[in-house]
């Protein structure tokens, strides 16, 4: 029951971020779009770390090789069909022209934030210090997502009020998903030992197809090389995690 408590928190924290979107608007682009820079590098990292360092040695260990690693495809086909399908996509800039109208951002926001508490909830079942240190990667990613979506709603026709509170919503769909992958775990046999690398795949994902290409976009030598460091920052951070509380 106390890690439930941790998940419920960590998600309900995650989702307080969707109120991150209005704010971004009010900073200086030039300063933002800094910030973000570094938030991505790092999260990029911190996503990919996750993912070798943690995630597939803890399925390994319970598991065979070729079962996690579907497990693994999986999560990362996911990833990929609901960005496909659904036609959604994150963006780290404020603008993205790949966005539909904004209740299909919803929709597919709503999607992948339930996804997103199935990946959290595995990260505490791992073990607490790495779900928090998950949750905090995941904060990183979702500070340059919320203030994209919070201006494709606006775009879309929503009042700010009202983007601001949908974007909410959509974000509290963590929470089902994370308790939903919590009990399922308690009451599944083998279900943790699934939702680990189906999680890994979906960090995989999230770092190698959505937040490393952003990197990529920057022209600028000194930024790119500040994003980079970032990128190895988190990496290193999760290993100094694994080398202190293990799992």
């Amino acid at each position: 029951m106390n890690v439930l408590i941790w998940i419920i928190g960590a998600t309900f924290l995650v989702s307080l971020i969707a109120f991150v979107g209005a704010a971004g608007l009010a900073i200086k682009t030039k300063i933002l779009n800094k910030i973000l820079l570094i938030l991505v590098g790092f999260s990029a990292g911190a996503l990919m770390g996750g993912a070798f360092i943690h995630l597939i040695p803890e399925a390994i260990e319970g598991t065979s090789l070729s079962v996690v690693f579907l497990w693994v495809l999986i999560g990362f086909s996911l990833f990929f069909l609901i960005e496909r399908v659904l036609k959604w996509h994150h963006c780290h800039k404020g603008k993205c022209d790949v966005h539909t109208l904004g209740q299909m951002n919803l929709i597919g926001d709503g999607v992948h934030n339930f996804i997103d508490g199935l990946i959290i909830a595995a990260a505490f079942l791992v073990n607490i210090p790495f779900g928090v240190v998950t949750t905090i990667a995941i904060i990183s990613h979702e500070v340059p997502q919320e203030i994209g979506d919070f201006g494709v709603l606006v775009y879309g026709g929503f009042s700010k009020i009202k983007a601001l509170i949908y974007n909410f919503l959509s974000a509290l769909v963590a929470v089902i998903g994370a308790v939903a992958g919590y009990f399922l775990s308690a009451l599944t046999n083998g279900f943790t030992s699934l939702l680990i690398p189906f999680a890994a795949g979906g960090f995989i994902y999230i770092a190698g197809s959505d937040l490393i290409p952003e990197l990529h976009k920057e022209r600028d030598l000194k930024k790119s090389i500040l994003s980079y460091g970032f990128f190895i920052i988190g990496i290193i951070f999760m290993f100094i995690v694994k080398l202190i509380f293990g799992g």
